[in-house]
């Protein structure tokens, strides 16, 4: 049985990976244990965790009721890891992943469950150098979840276009605007959930997981949108870690919002919109590979439309309820990665300048330190 200890209110929770790196090499540094014990002897009340690679940090805030608070958290805890950070003589990174490193150079934390998903996943999981952003949005019926995450997968591309950050790998620019999307989901448990119609229909699943050892392998499936039943969340995953804490409000107030607008649409007794399944796939890859660009499938008829476009006219939708919500001014900042360009566009620009790297890696470090 899945529990699912459901939220009276959309409450909200955000984690976001930062990894570190060596300003002089520009290369990850696995000293993320250093920095997370400084930062808890000074400050207990910070909620950071380890992550799968020994690089990386992730900032957790609170249950918190609106993005602004979430903001806020996330803020003073950046502070804290930043300063700890530059003690060591290190830098923060916000990005997808990372243009150069040599995976094989970057070790697992000590985590036992981390070690035995690289036995069991070996070349694929080595690789992953990759960072994202997670947001919970309370849900106060478990037999509203999966709807509301069938009608989300809609809204997959709008949401990694606009926190796409990952065009190199190895040293090359890969093309895509998310290589993170791609290395992820070569992981067994990562990836697309199906479109489940029901509660019990999940569970049934997951009973099969455990019957066949996936979940005693691995912890927990690893989707990109899941049910987070501990917390009584949605959990959606899409996103790539961005450089900058504006990126990453307007991405949280996009997923709030939505969240509450299709559990509104319950309430009134109405359907939540679906796509087929082959159309969700086409547009995560149509998003991780062409970003901005992308052109994406709007319904199930098969129209398409410039994801730029679509999400402008998501906001002009739900700007009335992002007032409501208190993150009115933080979704309006989704215009302006629009109009200022995503952070793979920001990075490729200056790699397609100069030749190499560096530039980029020093351009997004400095975008964490000063912001938007």
């Amino acid at each position: 049985m899945q529990e699912f200890f459901a939220s009276e209110k959309p409450t909200l929770g955000v984690e976001w990976e930062l990894a570190l790196i060596d300003p002089d090499t520009r290369d990850l540094v696995p000293r993320a244990a250093e920095v997370v014990d400084m930062v808890r002897a000074k400050h207990p009340d910070i909620h950071l965790e380890l992550e799968f690679l020994a690089n990386t940090i992730e900032l957790v805030t609170p249950v918190c009721d609106t993005v602004p608070e979430a903001v806020e958290h996330l803020q003073y805890a950046l502070d804290q890891v930043r300063e700890a950070a530059s003690e060591l003589g290190l830098k923060l990174w916000g990005s997808g992943s990372h243009p150069f490193s040599d995976f094989r150079t970057q070790p697992t934390s000590s985590k036992g469950r981390y070690k035995e998903i690289i036995a069991r996943t070996q070349y694929w999981g080595n690789q992953m150098l990759i960072w994202g952003i997670h947001t919970h949005v309370g849900v106060k019926d478990k037999e509203r979840v999966w709807p509301i995450i069938n009608a989300l997968l809609i809204h997959y591309p709008h949401l990694l276009a606009l926190t796409a950050s990952s065009p190199g790998w190895d040293g090359i620019d890969t093309g895509y605007a998310s290589n993170r999307t791609m290395l992820y989901q070569q992981l067994p448990t990562a990836g697309l959930p199906y479109q489940f119609e029901s509660w019990q229909q999940w569970e049934s699943y997951m009973d099969d997981q455990a019957i066949s050892g996936v979940i005693n392998h691995t912890g927990s499936m690893h989707f990109d949108i899941r049910p987070a039943g501990k917390w009584g969340t949605i959990e959606v995953r899409i996103c790539d870690a961005t450089s900058t804490l504006e990126e990453l409000a307007a991405v949280v107030a996009l997923t709030h919002c939505l969240v509450v607008y299709y559990d509104r649409m319950l309430d009134r007794g109405e359907q939540l919109p679906c796509l087929q399944d082959w159309h969700v796939a086409e547009n995560k890859w149509r998003a991780a590979r062409y970003g901005m660009d992308a052109i994406i499938i709007v319904d199930r008829d098969t129209n398409e439309r410039l994801v730029t476009d679509d999400v402008r006219e998501w906001v002009e939708r739900l700007s009335p309820l992002a007032k409501e919500l208190g993150c009115f001014d933080e979704l309006q900042l989704v215009l302006k990665i629009i109009d200022r360009g995503a952070g793979y566009q920001r990075q490729r620009a200056l790699f397609e300048q100069h030749g190499e790297w560096f530039p980029a890696v020093d351009a997004t470090i400095a975008e964490l330190e000063e912001g938007f």
